[in-house]
């Protein structure tokens, strides 16, 4: 019995060990699932006839990849310098890339075929970027370049949709009527590098393309170089400042500015905006209203302007009509935390299609406190005064202040807290304000505006005291 019960306990423990070992080595053979993905993008690996060849006369390229490929915008990504005026058949069809050209080539010259961002991998969209196949017509390929960058003079920013653009022409009226010689992009840093030039001298601009190469709209950015610039001289890194000439006006309410309109009856009512915010008035700046469309007429002698619960009658008051119609000022010395009204009867003003208030309208609101406010103390080092420095504080894009500098020191004893940035208006006519480029018949520059490089933040009731480096030219 004894015997027997050893013998089952046995073949028992060989079984299980059995089994163990079994199910570990089927454990060991279970391949891996997933894997890293895939982060390379296309590989050439063959150009019919060759990248960089030389006394080129074909019509066709083939280019075969190491993957399946696949193009995107091709037409408004790829680059063809110089510029083609019909643009070539572009196709692929799984790893090859066929190019069908269909423009007549100019002798002893040097193309270069960008494909900017259009050119990826099928299966994970991995972009090549900025590949260029390169051929010459001629003995050589031109290898000159000339780089450097788009800058908006207005708030020292980029605007990467602008394209770069060089011209044999130097007349002004060429970059409204003719295409470019070459063309470039940006960056996301917004410079820009012509590569494979030759030697000769261009006229050089930055402007929006709405599809035609040419510049056509001076409500958009336009940049130009002042001198031409030749190829085969050692050019620095060029900067052009980008201006617009004319600006779009809009009317827009931020959060927490009043908009004063009547719902149900918006098209036949004056509408308007207040500077406002949350009912509360600044107290160093006027009452403001905005009108959505110039005004025809404006009497001032309709209006009434009341402090308190009991509606006193103010004085020592006046009223300031912009040079566009568009705005009213109510310039007032403000008393802090003090309840004012605002009383505009319906025939007050009417605007150019002839809308009024539809009734008598009251504004009411209340000036800010004091210590609402902190103290602002800005020391600049390094600070150029022969430029005639401006210091403008930014929020979001809405300009909060400007003030020109005659000294190192700006200081003011009360100031609206939040977070501000800083620029440095360099204010060629002294006139206190930013001016743009005048480029037709004159090729007046705009004048420049440097950000700092830091941010401010102003606390209310509180010394804020700040030492920054003034921005230099090369920012």
């Amino acid at each position: 019995m004894q015997v027997r019960f050893f013998i089952l306990f046995i073949t028992l423990f060989v079984l299980a060990a059995f089994n163990v070992i079994i199910n570990s080595g089927c454990a060991n053979i279970i391949p891996p699932s997933g894997g890293p993905r895939d982060s390379i993008p296309p590989v050439p690996l063959k150009f019919t006839p060759s990248d960089s060849t030389l006394h080129f006369n074909g019509k066709h390229i083939t280019i075969t990849f190491n993957e399946y490929i696949n193009l995107q915008n091709v037409r408004e990504q790829m680059i063809i310098s110089p510029v083609y005026k019909v643009f070539p058949e572009v196709n692929f069809k799984l790893n090859t890339l066929t190019i069908r050209l269909k423009d007549s080539l100019e002798p002893n010259t040097t193309y270069s075929f960008n494909f900017g961002n259009s050119l990826l991998d099928n299966n994970e969209g991995n972009i090549l970027k900025n590949f260029t196949y390169i051929f010459s017509t001629g003995n050589e390929i031109d290898s000159l370049m000339l780089q450097g960058k788009v800058i908006l003079a207005e708030t020292g920013k980029v605007d990467t949709t602008l394209i770069v653009a060089l011209y044999n022409n130097g007349a002004d009226s060429a970059v409204m009527k003719e295409r470019p010689r070459f063309m470039a992009r940006q960056n996301g840093k917004g410079s820009f590098a012509f590569k494979n030039l030759p030697a000769g001298t261009f006229y050089l601009y930055a402007f929006k393309d709405g599809g035609s190469l040419r510049f056509t709209d001076t409500t958009q950015l336009f940049a130009f170089a002042g001198e031409p610039v030749i190829t085969n001289q050692n050019n620095d890194s060029l900067i052009l400042y980008a201006y617009a000439s004319e600006k779009v006006a809009t009317v827009t309410a931020p959060a927490g500015v009043s908009m004063r309109k009547q719902v149900g009856a918006a098209e036949k009512r004056l509408r308007f905006q207040t500077n406002l915010v949350n009912e509360k008035q600044d107290l160093l700046n006027p009452l403001s209203l905005s009108f959505d469309i110039p005004l025809r007429s404006f009497d001032s002698s309709k209006i009434s302007f009341c402090t308190d619960s009991a509606y006193t009658v103010l004085s020592n008051y006046t009223f300031r009509k912009d040079s566009t119609g568009k705005k009213i000022d109510l310039v007032y010395t403000w008393k802090e935390n003090t309840l004012y009204h605002l009383i505009l009867d319906k025939d007050f003003a009417e605007d150019t299609t002839g809308k009024k208030l539809l009734k008598t309208d009251t504004i009411t609101f209340t000036t800010r406190k004091i210590n609402d406010y902190g103290k602002l103390s800005i020391r600049f080092r390094n600070l150029d005064l022969t430029k005639n420095p401006v210091l403008m504080l930014i929020q979001g894009d809405a300009i909060k202040g400007t003030y020109p500098l005659s000294s190192a020191t700006f200081s003011q004893n009360l100031f609206l807290p939040g977070e501000y940035e800083l620029r440095i208006l360099e204010d060629r006519n002294k006139n206190g304000k930013w001016d743009p480029g005048v480029f037709f018949g004159k090729h007046i520059q705009p004048e420049i505006v440097r950000p700092v490089s830091r941010k401010i933040t102003v606390k209310p009731d509180y010394e804020n005291e700040f030492d920054i480096d003034a921005p230099s030219a090369s920012q």
